[in-house]
């Protein structure tokens, strides 16, 4: 009973000392020397205690660490006993990611330690098990990954904030400074905070600048390009269309199906089986050719799903029989069709923020709707808008004439997003709920309706 209590006592001390730092940037003398005391006694290295030492270094030095971050802050499958001796070991690694990451300080930041903290925003992930900021690998360690746990109420929370840590860690680092120098530049790890901030200022750049900024969005597309793509193949696809016959190749081979079939031509004498007729499987789906109009709010609560859309719309683009086009707005609209297939150069066409009016935008899309029943329009807003009534209105004719409206309040990594009530239970009432959470809910609304 005493040893427990003592690894209680442990582990309380690690997280007091946590909170105090996090709370206080002072340093209290006696949780610091406990906490020292602790950490060197169960075997871990005093870097651990230590906000300035990233876990990316702690795990190069002890590579022997790697695989204890990964899934350390999931749930423990539950047992009649505790292995207290294995929690204070876990508090004093959890402890040490949870400072890292929330404790970001004041003042300039440099483009190192931008860096430094985006790995340790990864490690969290690592932690817990889940990508929390839209599919980047996390961390540069070699453990294998941990369990995957239920964590629905939980994203929605950490997610954001996570988003919002790393928005002012690049408000506050001279970013024009920092892309003129390639040297620095080399350092930036492109992320949905650093690309709206590029793209908010892509206008102020030129040379040398202009040119790192461009190749961070790109490297930032492509990295956001391939998560999605894989989305997309994995979401459902249309019906079998029987009205085509099966091609008769060996891989549509119907094996069992040709067994049972000529299960009458067995020869019990001679035991074996005379295969009269070969049957295949159908392979062809049904495919008609569709429409998709991608419309985008681009003012300023918008960004992450200005960027996103974008990728999106390029990507199914290339599917074969898919008409897409793609309109941006704010207070004025933009078709950006023509570059459709090339989401970086949308980007860069993009005007971030302003205020916000759909009828602009309604403008060039309804005249975009020729065949409706073949059409489905994607509206993406937080629907804060000026005259709400004419423009809910244009989208319920569209609902009923027969083309599928898809109203979207949020295609995010983390999945929040904000909509504004009036439009949501209008929609709700139109027989259109809108779409709110986690991109892989549109690609599934969409894939399933072009399939």
């Amino acid at each position: 009973m005493t040893e427990e209590i003592s690894h209680d006592n442990r582990r309380q001390v690690l997280y007091w000392r946590l909170l105090a730092r996090l709370f206080d940037r002072e340093e209290q003398a006696g949780l610091e020397s406990a906490s020292l005391a602790v950490v060197e006694d169960i075997g871990l290295p005093s870097a651990l205690l230590d906000p300035r030492t990233s876990v990316d270094s702690i795990v190069q030095r002890h590579p022997e660490l790697a695989a204890e971050f990964d899934g350390l802050m999931t749930p423990e499958s539950t047992s009649d006993e505790r292995d207290r001796a294995a929690e204070v070991r876990r508090a004093a690694l959890a402890s040490k990611v949870l400072l890292n990451v929330f404790d970001t300080g004041s003042g300039a930041v440099t483009a190192e330690q931008l860096s430094r903290w985006q790995s340790d925003a990864g490690w969290m992930e690592r932690a817990l098990g889940c990508e929390l900021r839209g599919g980047r690998a996390a961390g540069t360690g070699t453990g294998q990954g941990g369990p995957t746990p239920d964590i629905s109420r939980l994203i929605p929370e950490i997610g954001p904030e996570l988003g919002a840590i790393e928005a002012d860690l690049v408000d506050r680092m001279q970013l024009r400074e920092v892309l003129a120098d390639p040297d620095l530049a080399a350092q930036l790890t492109p992320s949905m905070s650093l690309i709206e901030q590029l793209l908010r200022d892509k206008d102020n750049l030129s040379g040398v600048a202009l040119a790192n900024a461009k190749d961070l969005i790109r490297r930032f597309v492509d990295e956001v390009a391939q998560v999605l793509r894989t989305q997309v193949a994995k979401a459902p696809v249309g019906e079998l269309d029987r009205s085509v016959p099966p091609k008769r190749v060996f891989r549509n081979l119907d094996l069992d199906r040709t067994i049972w079939k000529n299960l009458t031509n067995w020869d019990p004498e001679e035991e074996r089986l005379y295969v009269d007729r070969l049957f295949y499987r159908r392979t062809a789906r049904k495919t008609t050719p569709q429409r998709l109009i991608v419309v985008v709010d681009q003012s300023g609560s918008m960004v992450d799903s200005m960027v996103n859309c974008t990728i999106l719309a390029s990507i199914f683009a290339g599917l074969p029989k898919v008409d897409v086009h793609l309109i941006a707005y704010d207070t004025r609209a933009l078709d950006l069709t023509p570059w459709v297939h090339d989401p970086f150069e949308t980007l860069l066409r993009t005007q971030l923020g302003g205020g916000t009016n759909g009828e602009v935008a309604m403008a060039l899309a309804q005249p975009k709707i020729a065949e409706p029943r073949n059409t489905v329009v994607v509206w993406i807003s937080d629907f804060y808008e000026w005259s709400a009534e004419p423009l809910f209105n244009s989208m319920a004719a569209i609902h009923r004439s027969g083309a599928k409206f898809i109203p979207v309040g949020s295609v995010t990594s983390s999945g929040r997003g904000s909509v504004n009530p009036w439009f949501r239970e209008r929609f709700k009432d139109l027989g259109a709920p809108v779409i709110s959470g986690h991109i892989r809910k549109l690609v599934e609304e969409l894939k399933t309706f072009l399939a």
